[in-house]
């Protein structure tokens, strides 16, 4: 082979590995979510970019192999031919063979590796880096390829490197992270506010991330701290509470304090319908009109006390501990407070004594 087409075969091995680097880095980088919607509507390429994402394992392997034979042949086919052609002039300066061969050695592998962490790795990556998902619709068709032309050799390989990796009690994983964990999403809104990619002024998203860690527990109200009527409250002494204090509704406890369930001003105004209205809203209010309250224990998540909140259609919910006693009272305006900010109660915010 003459050096100058040792000199074009490095121009072609660098391309080729710069493809398996960057091939390999927009595969791991990609996001699923940008490349799922393509692939809905038609994209071959999307979909050949989810097959590679689902098996990056085997892609990884595919380039490794790649970027290993490409490191070899640009060694022992580019570097001896830069090599004679450097050796060529600096003969003419009168040095002896041996320090002339060293020179050229020297650099020729200095030339060679610099082109070859610059244009083969570093760029590709950085590229793959910057722009996954347009990368990854680009080079992972063609891996998709070269790993089928391939496959029994590739197969083979990441075989060995899967059972080496679980003798160190480590479990291979076929497929690229595309999820996040809760602590992870937090770090990235909070990231992103302080970028100002985010805007978050009232705190919403922020707050949808904390809810998710909260307990019922955590914005129960204490029995001491309810505004409560007694069991035989009239309809009369409910309206005189709501025109004193303002609230919409009022949990009903027995004798003891322990609340029994709740009633709304709408109920009253019902005791106040009829041709019975005047002795109706003088009795005690009818227990029929008494909401009973979602059982919930002090451990019950957030997110799943208030969807059994929506599930029953109830405001209200029994906050118990381990065992059964009534601790608290969960309303559903606070619960709902937790993701969207302050919200106003129909008469006045708030369904408990005044702190």
């Amino acid at each position: 082979m003459s050096d100058w087409a040792g000199l074009a075969w490095l121009v072609v091995l660098l391309v080729a590995n710069a493809f398996f680097v960057g091939a390999e880095f927009a595969v791991i980088s990609a996001r699923r979510s940008q490349i799922e919607p393509l692939a809905e509507r038609g994209s071959r390429a999307a979909k050949t970019s989810l097959y590679a994402m689902e098996h990056a394992t085997l892609m990884l392997a595919t380039s490794q192999l790649g970027i290993t034979i490409c490191s070899l042949l640009i060694l022992n086919v580019s570097e001896p031919a830069i090599h004679h052609l450097l050796a060529v002039p600096l003969e003419l300066t009168g040095l002896s063979y041996a320090v002339v061969d060293v020179i050229a050695f020297v650099i020729a592998l200095v030339l060679v590796s610099y082109l070859h962490v610059v244009f083969g790795e570093m760029v590709p990556k950085n590229l793959a880096f910057s722009v996954p998902d347009r990368a990854v619709l680009m080079l992972a068709p063609p891996l998709v390829w070269v790993s089928k032309v391939f496959h029994p050799v590739i197969v083979t390989l990441n075989w060995i490197a899967n059972h080496i990796v679980r003798l160190f009690r480590v479990e291979p994983k076929n497929e690229a992270t595309s999820t996040y964990t809760l602590e992870e999403v937090a770090t990235i809104v909070a990231q992103s506010r302080m970028e100002g990619v985010l805007e978050d002024t009232a705190g919403t998203v922020a707050a949808v991330v904390e809810f998710t860690e909260k307990k019922a527990s955590d914005i129960a109200v204490p029995l001491a701290d309810l505004l409560t009527l007694p069991q035989n409250t009239t309809p009369k002494q409910i309206e005189r509470a709501v025109a004193k204090n303002g609230f919409s509704r009022y949990v009903i406890v027995d004798p003891a304090g322990i609340p029994l369930g709740y009633v709304h001003l709408k109920d009253i105004l019902r005791a106040a319908e009829g041709e019975d209205a005047a002795t109706d809203v003088i009795r005690p209010i009818d227990p029929a009109r008494i909401h009973h309250m979602v059982p919930v224990t002090e451990n019950t998540d957030l997110e799943d006390a208030l969807a059994l909140m929506r599930e029953q259609g109830r405001h209200l919910a029994q906050v118990r501990d381990a065992g059964g006693t009534i601790t608290g009272v969960l309303f559903l305006e606070d619960v709902i407070e937790e993701l969207v900010g302050e919200v106003q109660d129909a008469t006045r915010r708030g369904w408990r004594n005044e702190r």
